[in-house]
């Protein structure tokens, strides 16, 4: 059994994503309406899966998802408004160790949701199996740069001219 957590602030989201998953046999599901629930809910039982709304009150799931994958990397799918197709915040929750990204359109929620029904649920057994790593902090002090002089092994001396 694969357990999942949905997080999101919209009442009707996370019911229409409980419903499209709960097709799958194989999940187990849970719903927070925001980050802040959903780590309560997460020091009981660490879900096996994340399916994260980046828009949120409280605490944004940019935000969120960073502190898990620093904490205890878990796999997370992010869909949210925000994402479309090679949008910065998409590419921003990759980086930050999201492990597929979906756009949920803001019209019909339900109607695009249950769309993109076996792709969710084909990306939450996939995720379910990954293994993401917590990220290493980029270090905001640089390493020193170093000439050439520093690195080439000192070569001939410099020809002398004809005089």
């Amino acid at each position: 059994m694969i357990h999942v957590l949905i997080v999101d602030d919209s009442a009707t989201v996370r019911q229409a994503m409980r419903q499209i998953l709960s097709t799958a046999k194989d999940l187990v599901l849970d719903t927070a309406l925001d980050p802040i629930f959903a780590l309560e809910k997460m020091r009981k039982h660490w879900p096996d899966v994340i399916v994260l709304d980046l828009e949120m009150p409280r605490m944004d799931g940019l935000a969120f998802l960073r502190k898990v994958m620093a904490e205890r990397p878990t796999p997370t799918i992010v869909c949210s408004t925000l994402t479309q197709a090679g949008a910065a915040t998409s590419m921003e929750a990759l980086a930050a160790g999201a492990v597929a990204v979906f756009a949920k359109s803001e019209l019909n929620v339900d109607t695009h949701l249950e769309g993109l029904a076996s792709e969710l649920v084909r990306a939450v057994r996939t995720a379910a199996v990954s293994r993401p790593r917590a990220l290493v902090p980029r270090s905001t002090t640089s390493s020193p740069r170093l000439s050439a002089d520093a690195i080439l092994p000192p070569g001939p001396a410099p020809m002398q001219a004809w005089a």
